[in-house]
């Protein structure tokens, strides 16, 4: 569970993710516009937000997944979107297709954060960072965030014609080189989907402390 203190400011959250709040929070649908809103229809990909500010203590989860804390300083990450719970307000974001993965069959995409701030992402299960200066592969579904520096491909064991898209680790694995890290969660993720420093816990920041209970 995520507990966030909001001080008359705002995060955005996703949608359905507040579990209970103090104080006087208040709430609104927020669209990703009419660009994302095509881009997530043809894709597949993206995240519905909602905004809350005001002030109190907010309570957030999703699934009793675990929550890391990932912080941006002027610099962009990607996340699965599936996998984002929260962010501040000096972070924009957009879908993107994942570099390297344009010969797959209907691509591969993810949500592309920017800014500086910090974003609370989930995992199911207890996840591991890994250093990408070592050339690592991950299941497409397992990697659910990795950091602006790395650069990503796409590796098979099998022909290119047995690629099926998203979802199927054992035709493709995410390739991820360069400086910086991957984050890695101990499943393929939901079955039906909807540098930086990485750390768990919470700190300060624009809107109060995002904290892991």
């Amino acid at each position: 569970m995520l507990k966030v203190r909001l001080e008359n400011d705002q995060i955005q959250a996703k949608l359905g993710s507040m579990i209970a709040y103090q104080g006087d929070v208040r709430f609104e649908h927020k669209g990703g516009g009419l660009g994302r809103f095509f881009k997530k229809a043809v894709t597949g990909e993206g995240v519905r937000l909602m905004a809350a500010n005001g002030t109190g203590d907010l309570f957030l989860a999703q699934d009793k997944r675990k929550i890391m804390i990932l912080e941006l300083q002027n610099d962009r990450m990607t996340v699965n979107g599936d996998n984002i719970l929260a962010f501040e307000p000096g972070i924009d974001w957009d879908i993107k297709r994942v570099e390297g993965a344009g010969r797959l069959a209907g691509g591969l995409f993810n949500v592309v954060l920017e800014g500086t701030g910090k974003v609370a992402v989930t995992s199911d299960g207890e996840p591991v960072l890994l250093d990408t200066s070592t050339p690592t592969f991950a299941d497409p579904e397992s990697a659910i965030a990795w950091s602006g520096g790395v650069r990503t491909g796409v590796r098979s064991d099998v022909s290119f014609k047995t690629f099926t898209g998203r979802g199927s680790g054992e035709s493709f694995q995410v390739a991820f080189e360069g400086e910086g890290w991957v984050l890695i969660q101990p499943s393929e993720g939901s079955s039906v989907p909807e540098h930086s420093h990485a750390g768990e816990g919470g700190g300060g920041g624009g809107l109060g402390s995002l904290v892991e209970d």
